[in-house]
């Protein structure tokens, strides 16, 4: 089994009010982290970037102009799921994560979940992991997932946060 994080709350809104804040709000809600990093170069905005090809990327440009594609679109179902591999600029070819957002219907509300699998790709030695130990890496990133579903939640059209 694979190291993973698993965190979720709910919104005031419809799985398709939910997915459509998730994915074209995602640089208003987001925030960096400076314990993951996903570039040297700091902190950057990020958004999904669509195409006719393939389900595209999620992306993140810097104040620059310049653009780390963080991993590729794996699963684009608008109100029910959005699935896309994660990385950081450090990670080796073999070092990919995976990151499941689910949208699911409860009652007049909407349970957002997501689940951020494939750390044990990294290895605790990694600039990445910063040496932490499996659960408490993986604790801290937790964390980091929870403080950021709360930053979305205020972004979502009933933000009382219930």
């Amino acid at each position: 089994m694979s190291s993973h994080v698993l965190v979720s709350l709910r919104v005031a809104v419809s799985p398709q009010q939910a997915f459509d804040v998730f994915t074209q709000e995602i640089g208003a809600w987001w925030q960096p982290n400076d314990l993951f990093q996903f570039t040297p170069q700091g902190r950057g905005v990020l958004s999904f970037e669509r195409d006719a090809i393939d389900d595209g990327r999620l992306i993140e440009t810097q104040p620059d102009g310049s653009v780390f594609e963080i991993g590729r679109i794996t699963a684009w179902e608008p109100g029910e799921r959005l699935a896309f591999e994660w990385r950081q600029a450090s990670f080796a070819a073999d070092q990919l994560t995976h990151v499941d957002v689910r949208f699911e219907a409860v009652g007049n509300e909407t349970r957002v979940t997501v689940e951020h699998r494939g750390w044990d790709t990294v290895p605790q030695e990694h600039v990445a992991r910063h040496h932490f130990p499996d659960r408490i890496f993986l604790l801290r990133h937790a964390e980091w997932w929870q403080a950021l579903l709360a930053s979305y939640r205020t972004r979502t059209p009933d933000n009382t946060g219930q």
